[in-house]
């Protein structure tokens, strides 16, 4: 089945009990049982739930996956895929990863002896050279946020693999109907399903994605013994998100390739980050391994100053963090999404503006932009 038919129909048959079309909400924490020792598939909601179930199915399909495991966010995620790691283990990131990746990797795991080395996006083209014996895992977003760098995952994960590590790439941004990271020779794929996944911006969840049956079974094990499971409404509200997910992304990728040629043509914005303009140094890899250029894009205002009077100026772009929505938001990565990376050296652009554009009209779109890009004293005139 096609990419559309299966985030409709994959592991969501209509109810049997009912003939319901709709996955049912299994809001329930425990299951009784026929005898002791003997259930219906589920015992309790924190090992597993039905609803959750069908999420995972579908989204693994989606992701090209044998295994997939949900959980309550996208940091809930990969703080289970740290687990996979001990003390002493080497982990090689892009250095522009989430701010809240680099939260956690710097001042929860790396006390505890982790060894973490942020890499920037050029130097992923000789990754060999910068693992070793020690790396076990190479962890890359790609686009990354907020600068919207293009990694070459088949390289990466060859790389990778030489060096006895694992692969994980955040597909937050692209999502499986524009990437599919497992069939380039990923060895995880992880989402936060906060974003476009769900795309409404009404829920928190996350998702990890494998091939590998002895990394879904360590993965289903920490999900358990961790807990950081999504509820089942939580999942529910997934998997409604998911059905639009193909007609939502073509749209937003229209809305931004728009977006992204106006910003590049106006003599206020510095510099455009897109990985569909041509112009932009992953453009060729993004077009060989993305089926389009996604819904974000970033562009350097003239200053720190200018880039929050424009994030403060807009009327549709909602002032805001997160991203994937159907509605259109912007924020400064420095001074919201990334206030964690700002005494890093690969630290965000205080004068980087990331949108996350939204469904609505292009040309209305454009004109909010248009008209807080114009300076003050010019409109005051």
């Amino acid at each position: 089945m096609d990419f559309e038919t299966r985030a409709i129909h994959e592991g969501q048959e209509p109810d049997p009990a009912t003939g319901a079309i709709i996955t049912p909400i299994y809001q329930t924490s425990t299951y009784v049982q026929d005898a002791v020792g003997e259930h219906k598939g589920y015992d309790y909601s924190r090992v597993a739930n039905p609803t959750r179930h069908a999420l995972e199915t579908a989204l693994a399909s989606l992701e090209s996956a044998e295994h997939g495991v949900a959980y309550s966010s996208g940091l809930g995620a990969t703080t289970t895929l740290m687990h996979l790691l001990n003390p002493g283990d080497r982990v090689v990131l892009i250095a522009d990863v989430y701010g809240g990746v680099y939260r956690m990797t710097s001042q929860v795991y790396e006390p505890k002896g982790y060894r973490f080395d942020y890499l920037p996006a050029e130097d992923f083209t000789n990754l060999a050279e910068h693992l070793d014996e020690q790396t076990r895992m190479v962890w890359i977003e790609t686009p990354s946020n907020p600068m919207l760098n293009v990694i070459d995952i088949r390289a990466a994960a060859e790389a990778a693999h030489a060096a006895g590590a694992l692969l994980v790439v955040d597909n937050t941004f692209a999502t499986p109907y524009l990437q599919r990271p497992l069939e380039l020779g990923a060895d995880v794929v992880v989402h936060s399903t906060t974003k476009y996944l769900g795309g409404h911006s009404d829920v928190v969840g996350g998702f990890a994605a494998t091939n590998d049956p002895t990394v879904a079974e360590r993965l289903r094990f920490l999900q358990k013994s961790l807990g950081a499971v999504p509820g089942p409404f939580d999942c529910w509200l997934v998997l409604r998100g998911i059905k639009t997910l193909a007609v939502r992304m073509r749209q937003h990728c229209l809305n931004a390739a728009e977006i992204a040629a106006v910003l590049a043509q106006n003599p206020r914005v510095e510099r455009v980050l897109y990985p569909g303009l041509p112009t932009h140094p992953g453009h060729a890899i993004a077009a060989h391994q993305m089926r389009d250029f996604g819904g974000m894009v970033s562009f350097l205002a003239e200053s720190p100053e200018e880039a929050e009077r424009i994030a403060a100026a807009t009327r549709l772009f909602q002032l805001a963090e997160s991203l994937g929505g159907v509605e259109s938001l912007v924020e400064v990565p420095a001074r919201m999404t990334h206030a964690a990376t700002a005494d890093a050296p690969f630290a965000a652009p205080p004068n980087l503006v990331r949108l996350s554009v939204g469904i609505e009209s292009a040309a209305d779109l454009v004109d909010d932009l248009e008209q807080a890009l114009v300076p003050a004293a010019a409109r005051s005139r």
